[in-house]
């Protein structure tokens, strides 16, 4: 059985403030809206009272609004 490394898996994350925790390393997180892969390097959007992550500020808007 191959095992995952952890550029296969996804990361699950404390969000805070003014940044976030690794909780379980991995290479990304899941946008709560779209389902889409998002890299640690590239994630920028994320709600601390739901602690859910974003693909796009228009997303994160939506999810927000309640339109998502």
């Amino acid at each position: 059985m191959l095992m995952k490394n952890a550029s296969d898996r996804p990361a699950t994350l404390h969000f805070e403030a003014n940044g976030f925790r690794v909780i379980t390393h991995g290479s990304h997180v899941i946008c709560a809206v779209s389902g889409k892969a998002i890299s640690l390097e590239e994630l920028r959007y994320w709600s601390v009272t739901r602690q859910e992550a974003y693909a796009s500020p228009e997303l994160a808007t939506q999810r927000l609004l309640g339109k998502a």
